[in-house]
């Protein structure tokens, strides 16, 4: 990918972390985008200390304005974003569907899809403009199937694959591929933190993967990374699951 741009937003943690240091190891100039301005900036020198080029802009995607403004600035550094992760978000209080806020409701859509499509609407310009390119969605298993301990959730990552696949379709014949990626249970550091306070919490998800684990934040970066390849040029439209057997049962 040397030669190549990739913009990661979440990019300061996590999966998003995991997927900046995987472009940046395949060769690509990497940018990544968060709300956070220490954890960016740690993140960005880490990346850098390991010989990547990487540069660390701020931003909610939750604001249209700075997602606009985001955009345009990313494109400025290289001139082009040839791959993105589109994978930050935020969400609301889980509960009931009877007992959810409508204000809980509206946070969790802006936080976890509006957020994607603010990031889309203004990537294909960029990339339409250039004449091609490759969007990934971080979408969820929860995406997939039902979720009963989070359904406005699970409706927003519904809507997160719902927009990739649609989009792809608009863009298919514009050199652009559009795909999403669909995790189940992957120990970062916030689900990591949420185990030791819940020794019970562990166990309860390992009942849920087939394959006796929990996923790595680099599993999900290696997908993202190969989806954005030349070796996956057939590939658009796709929802793909990488949750240990999680969507077979």
């Amino acid at each position: 990918m040397k030669g190549k741009t990739a913009l990661v937003t979440g990019g300061s943690a996590g999966i998003g972390k995991a997927t900046a240091r995987a472009f940046g190891e395949a060769g690509a100039s990497v940018i990544i985008v968060s709300r956070a301005k220490q954890r960016g900036q740690a993140t960005e020198a880490e990346l850098r200390e390991a010989g990547i080029d990487v540069k660390w802009l701020q931003a909610d995607v939750a604001n249209p304005a700075e997602v606009k403004a985001v955009i345009e600035q990313a494109q400025s550094i290289n001139g082009r974003i040839d791959f993105a992760f589109n994978n930050a978000k935020s969400d609301g209080r889980s509960d009931l569907v009877a007992n959810i806020d409508e204000a809980e409701w509206e946070k969790t859509i802006s936080g976890v899809l509006s957020s994607v499509f603010y990031c889309m609407k203004y990537e294909l310009q960029v990339m339409t403009s250039q004449g091609g390119g490759v969007i990934i969605n971080n979408a969820s298993v929860d995406g997939l199937c039902g979720f009963a301990m989070d359904p406005a959730y699970s409706a927003a990552k519904h809507g997160v694959v719902g927009l990739a696949k649609s989009a792809a379709l608009q863009y298919a014949q514009k050199g652009i591929r559009i795909n999403a990626v669909c995790p189940s249970w992957i120990k970062t550091e916030r689900i990591a933190a949420r185990m030791s306070s819940s020794p019970s919490m562990e166990q309860e998800i390992l009942a849920r993967q087939p394959i006796g684990r929990l996923g790595w934040p680099k599993e999900v970066a290696a997908a993202v990374v190969w989806l954005c390849s030349a070796q996956s040029s057939f590939i658009t439209g796709a929802a793909i699951p990488i949750d240990g057997g999680y969507t077979a049962v």
